[in-house]
């Protein structure tokens, strides 16, 4: 669609070519002494909710506020300082799980480990708001398999005993031992999703996306090796 101009509130996209010289002085804008090879671009403006308005247009200069809102869209997903997830897993890290024992995996949730979490750029005029959430945390279990999980997962709590996580969980057939220092590395790979619009104007939308990721050793052990 073209970059916002504030000052108009259309969409200015620059013609990758010239046009022909035919249709270039039909553009609005062109003066009349234009010729071929002039200084100045030709853009296919867009104007919301003004259809009469915009066409070709010709402008010696980029247009005046011209902001490209996927640019501010970045520049407001920097001021959330999105974080890896802050795992929560039981057996807890630096514990011992058995084999054949559930595992359940969590992430604690927060703005800046989960989302939601909002921020807002401005530069001529166009302000951008971003909203991020986790999309999904892929877990690598350390033993050659992975579980996506669609949302955070459910915190293990004493009174559930040996059932099994209901929406993110896992069971070890093995145990840990031939791993790096006897412990499984299981990683984290939470994916956000983070939409953006443009407040006013056209209100253009988009998305652009975030992997963040954070890891844990677990060591798992026999049953029959408990004292």
């Amino acid at each position: 669609m073209g970059t916002f101009n504030a000052t108009d509130g259309c969409y200015w996209e620059a013609e990758k070519t010239e046009p022909d010289p035919d249709t270039a002085r039909l553009a609005v804008g062109v003066p009349d002494d234009w010729k071929t090879g002039d200084k100045g671009s030709f853009y296919n403006v867009t104007c919301p909710g003004a259809p009469l308005k915009g066409g070709l247009t010709y402008a010696a200069a980029p247009p005046n506020g011209g902001v490209d809102p996927a640019q501010l869209a970045r520049e407001a997903l920097s001021k959330m300082k999105l974080a890896a997830p802050d795992i929560n897993i039981n057996p807890k890290p630096g514990g011992k799980g058995l084999v054949g024992m559930p595992v359940w995996m969590a992430v604690d949730q927060s703005p800046t480990t989960y989302g939601p979490n909002s921020a807002t750029a401005t530069a001529g005029g166009v302000t951008v708001t971003a909203t991020a959430k986790v999309k999904s945390i892929v877990w690598n279990m350390g033993d050659g398999t992975s579980v996506t999980c669609n949302g955070p997962g459910t915190l293990y709590r004493k009174s559930f005993g040996m059932k099994q996580s209901p929406d993110c969980g896992h069971v070890y057939k093995q145990t840990s031992d031939s791993s790096a220092d006897g412990k499984f590395n299981v990683s984290a790979t939470a994916t956000w999703a983070v939409d953006w619009q443009v407040a006013g104007g056209g209100g253009e939308t988009g998305q652009l996306t975030e992997v963040r990721n954070s890891q844990v050793g677990l060591t798992i052990i026999e049953s029959q090796a408990v004292n």
